[in-house]
């Protein structure tokens, strides 16, 4: 997988991890798809490509991840959503990714919140009451 990034790529995962280079980009992985996503499966569920110029576009991908391995009390993980945006061009080696970043998808919220117990949590300001 790394071979498809640019040695200087940059790549900022769901939870805002950001790995500099190529090399800092295929550990991450191996480590990933060793101890989390061993047994997990990617489908790509839609994409959209925008052209930037004949050698550049900036590629979404909607994906279903389902498998995850179990965690602190998380036996059977279920299956999570998620949009990968790519920016990729085409140079000497074929087309390679510049710069990629991992964003969860929770439906039904429109934004984070960091509440009392410095938890993270998705909320929906539309179905707030104002006083």
């Amino acid at each position: 997988m790394a071979s498809l990034f640019e040695d200087d790529a940059e790549f900022v995962n769901v939870t805002g991890i950001w790995w500099h280079d190529r090399e800092a980009i295929r550990k991450a992985h191996a480590y990933g798809l060793t101890r989390i996503f061993p047994d997990s499966t990617l489908r790509i569920m839609h994409t959209r490509v925008k052209w930037l110029a004949e050698t550049v576009a900036v590629v979404h991908a909607r994906i279903r991840l389902e498998g995850q391995s179990p965690v602190e009390g998380v036996e059977a993980p279920g299956s999570r959503a998620s949009i990968f945006s790519f920016v990729v061009r085409h140079g000497p080696d074929g087309w390679r990714c510049a710069s990629a970043q991992n964003t969860d998808i929770i439906p039904g919220k429109e934004t984070l919140v960091r509440d009392a117990d410095g938890q993270l949590r998705g909320v929906d300001y539309r179905q707030r009451k104002d006083p």
